[in-house]
């Protein structure tokens, strides 16, 4: 079964007009269960990180200033949202989920976070709309308890992961691929493992081959046994911060192509939303949508139209 981390936290409250699409969290499960794609046993509530868990990755600094809500202005500012403590343990669920994703998927193939994918935040600070870095906690998590050997991450959202590439800058263990607008935030790029930086304005046809020329080599040659898979959807010609052209149809093939190549290596895969902002959040929650859809055809059988 396709296991689905779901909770109602992950919907923050936000000022009416603010950029990030916080609806989609719920609209995103609402429209998987109504058309019959999933039903309610594919959700599982995730639990909250413990302390211990996430200084793993984060420093403690950072952890007593947002557990105090000690941050200066301009440290909550960068991350974008206004500072709470629901913020906080928001956060906490959704790394925490990502985590449990990665041992479903052990079990079952592949599994789903209907939000995760905060690869801003750096190990001292975070930045946007990302508090605590999920992927990287759940990687760490995973090394930590011999849960996982040699991970890689596909970071195909249009903004570099610019907090994975800096907190696994020294971890061997740990491949971070990012493709990313060229000219985009963050401005100030961190080096991945592999980054290609795309220009504004690629479409389908050039953004597939370059993913499908990459791609097929780093699963053979870093011979990961856990994939973490960014599948944000910022990528579209519609999205109002990503420069990009992709269409509906070239992001859902994208995400088919990825998830085609982690089932026949072999290889599970744990995948997380990151960011969209059309400024019509159908397309956001359609793109994200299709991604389900795919990864419960792909893998479970069921038909997608």
């Amino acid at each position: 079964m396709l296991k689905i981390a779901y909770s109602d936290v992950f919907r923050y409250s936000v000022p009416e007009k603010h950029r990030f699409p916080m609806q989609k969290y719920t609209m995103i499960p609402e429209r998987l269960l109504s058309e019959g794609t999933i039903t309610e046993d594919n959700f599982f509530a995730p639990k909250r990180l413990s302390e211990e868990e996430i200084l793993t990755t984060h420093t403690e600094e950072y952890w007593h200033k947002l557990k105090t809500q000690t941050l200066t202005r301009k440290e909550a500012r960068a991350i974008g949202f206004e500072m709470t403590p629901t913020l906080v343990e928001r956060g906490r669920y959704i790394a925490h989920a990502t985590y449990e994703c990665a041992l479903y998927a052990q079990k079952h193939g592949v599994a789903m976070n209907v939000a995760g994918g905060t690869h801003h935040a750096f190990a001292n600070h975070g930045e946007g709309f990302c508090v605590f870095n999920d992927v990287c906690i759940a990687s760490n998590l995973l090394l930590n308890r011999g849960q996982a050997q040699r991970i890689l991450i596909v970071d195909l959202d249009v903004h570099q992961g610019n907090g994975n590439a800096s907190i696994m800058a020294d971890e061997s263990r740990v491949f971070v691929f990012s493709m990313h607008g060229a000219k985009n935030y963050p401005f100030r790029k961190q080096a991945s493992d592999l980054d290609i930086e795309l220009a504004n304005d690629t479409g389908d046809e050039e953004y597939l081959r370059i993913l499908t020329d990459t791609l097929p080599r780093l699963i053979s040659e870093f011979a990961p046994d856990m994939i973490f898979y960014q599948s944000a959807v910022d990528v579209l010609a519609t999205d109002k911060l990503g420069k990009l052209a992709l269409s509906q149809q070239g992001c859902k093939t994208r995400d088919e192509y990825v998830l085609h190549q982690a089932k026949t290596a072999d290889i599970p895969v744990a995948i997380v939303m990151g960011g969209g902002y059309s400024e019509d959040v159908e397309d956001v929650v359609e793109a994200h949508c299709n991604t389900f859809r795919l990864a419960q055809q792909l893998y479970f059988g069921e038909t997608v139209s």
